[in-house]
């Protein structure tokens, strides 16, 4: 009983901000960038290519996965987009830093591990999925859809431009602010 109440918020929390989050890269609710900032910060400051293509990536994993995750519905689909979305944040935007307070991969580290934690365990009884009986196959999907994310993650560190041939002699911010859009 417990244990589906915890899976229950845990889900519903995390897929909710998550979802949110991709949102704000989409649609540029929330205060977001948009699709067009977003995409401008992911081509300059992180150096993607194309950046279009990685960020409709990256968004609709996020937004998607997030609303898959928060309803328990195709949980381990849902699970693995947003631990392969948090997984190719941390590679590509945070990393080495570890706090929040420095950009650091605190948040996308710990939403990652836990929507992992649910794609392995499974969504529990609280959930679309244990309604309609989808939850034989939860932690193979999930790893199924890990290992694809992890390919994707892959594809895009070797997408991207090499530091010194970004933009010679000029230096970029990294801070988006300047990227978003006029209204």
């Amino acid at each position: 009983m417990f244990e589906d109440v915890g899976l229950f918020t845990l889900r519903a929390v995390l897929g909710l901000l998550i979802a949110a989050h991709g949102s704000q890269k989409l649609f540029g609710w929330f205060g977001g960038y948009g699709f067009a900032g977003t995409a401008g910060y992911m081509g300059s400051v992180l150096r993607l290519r194309p950046a279009g293509l990685w960020t409709a990536t990256g968004a609709v994993s996020e937004f998607a996965g997030g609303i898959l995750l928060a309803l328990g519905l195709a949980t381990g689909v849902g699970a693995a987009a947003v631990a392969a979305a948090m997984l190719t944040a941390v590679a590509l935007a945070h990393w080495p830093r570890l706090w929040g307070t420095d950009n650091g991969m605190e948040y996308p580290l710990v939403a990652g591990v836990a929507a992992a934690a649910v794609g392995l365990i499974g969504p529990g009884a609280w959930s679309l999925d244990a309604a309609l009986g989808l939850t034989a196959l939860q932690p193979g999907h999930f790893l199924a859809g890990l290992a694809a994310g992890v390919l994707g993650a892959g594809a895009a560190l070797v997408t991207r431009i090499p530091a010194a041939a970004a933009l010679p002699g000029v230096e970029i911010s990294a801070e988006p602010e300047q990227l978003r859009p006029a209204a």
